[in-house]
């Protein structure tokens, strides 16, 4: 993996980071869950893809591009607070990297899978963490919020890490294919 921020880096981090704009903006991050909020929300996938296909620098511009945005878009006082609304999420991407990083070895498809559940995990847990330091919210509807909401939004971000993330290594594995056969650069 190349070191530093490269054209392309940037390219896919505000590629990656308007999605995520996109999902919250349009509500399209929003899938209705069986639990008591009602929604699980998708908004941080494409840090944890970023963080995953073009490392943890990257992972972190993207979460912090869906931070600010939640930020100035923010309804409910919780998240107009940039320590709840930001600096949980620039941790999303590092973690999915770290966790990505550490399990390809014994599985690529695995590492995926343990990554986006990781990061969507990583998102919940800061940044209710940070709700209760920040007294929006109790410590036992914190706990009460990671178990309904968290633990779906996890298995989505799974879901969704894994399609995105296998697909884009495989048109990459092709692109290369096909380049070496043709004799392409």
């Amino acid at each position: 993996m190349e070191k530093g921020l490269t054209v392309r880096k940037i390219v896919i981090a505000g590629v990656l980071g308007a999605v995520a704009i996109l999902l919250g903006v349009t509500r399209l991050g929003f899938i209705p869950v069986p639990t008591a909020a009602g929604n699980a929300t998708i908004m941080h996938v494409p840090a944890v893809i970023g963080g995953i296909v073009q490392g943890p620098v990257v992972g972190l511009i993207i979460g912090l591009i869906f931070g600010v945005s939640s930020f100035l878009n923010a309804t409910i006082p919780l998240f107009k607070d940039p320590l709840v609304a930001i600096l949980p999420r620039l941790f999303i991407g590092v973690t999915a990297y770290l966790t990505y990083a550490g399990f390809k070895r014994v599985s690529e498809f695995a590492a995926i899978g343990v990554a986006g559940f990781v990061g969507s995990i990583t998102n919940t847990i800061l940044v209710l963490t940070m709700a209760v330091i920040r007294g929006y919210l109790a410590p036992g509807v914190a706990v009460t919020v990671a178990v309904t909401n968290g633990l779906p939004e996890a298995v989505v971000s799974v879901i969704v890490t894994l399609a995105v993330v296998v697909s884009w290594k495989k048109l990459g594995n092709a692109g290369k294919k096909k380049s070496k056969i043709s004799g392409d650069f």
